[in-house]
């Protein structure tokens, strides 16, 4: 539907239809999603593995850990918006040994590389952005997944979630930003 907001069909020279294309707020999330990305896939540029684990400052944060915590991220919020609350942990109920394991998430492991690390944001980026252009309703929403840090009858329309992923990815764009700077001397902007 032309000029709703919503989407229209892509038609190639068959009139047939194809992928949905994007207009309207679903174009501006999905161009806000890109540029955090970018920003964040920019501190990456000419890393090798080891750089990409390396930590230097006084937090255990590495560019190669922010992007893969950002792909879990993106993953579970994105199967949230597809599911609903089951398709995320139940924060209240992980025990010390479920969190030191999440903790992997933001380490550069032995065997892991710079290029998987960004294979595998690549395609959950890729999954989340036909979620945001196919969606039948930005507005449908799923309470949140149990978890201390949200109020318990708390519900997320689709929209919501799809901006928190633009915050969280914007937030550790920051943080590796910060973390290259510290590494090399190399910015993003600046």
């Amino acid at each position: 539907m032309t000029g709703t907001g919503t989407h229209d069909q892509q038609q190639t020279g068959d009139a047939a239809a194809t992928a949905p294309v994007p207009t309207g707020e679903r174009a501006d999330l999905l161009e806000v999603l890109g540029k955090h990305r970018h920003f964040l896939r920019f501190t990456a540029r000419d890393l090798t593995d080891e750089q990409a684990g390396r930590r230097t400052t006084a937090s255990e944060l590495c560019i190669g850990g922010l992007i893969k915590h950002v792909t879990v991220c993106e993953r579970s919020w994105a199967a949230f918006v597809a599911e609903g609350p089951s398709a995320m942990p139940d924060f209240t109920a992980m025990t010390e040994a479920d969190f030191a394991q999440r903790a992997d998430e933001f380490r550069m492991l032995p065997g892991e590389t710079l290029a998987g690390v960004l294979a595998a944001y690549d395609e959950a980026a890729r999954r989340t952005d036909e979620l945001v252009a196919s969606l039948p309703d930005l507005d449908a929403s799923h309470p949140l997944p149990k978890a201390p840090w949200f109020e318990g009858d708390a519900r997320w329309s689709a929209r919501r979630t799809f901006l928190h992923i633009v915050a969280e990815t914007a937030q550790h764009a920051g943080h590796a930003d910060i973390i290259r700077e510290a590494l090399d001397g190399a910015k993003s902007m600046g």
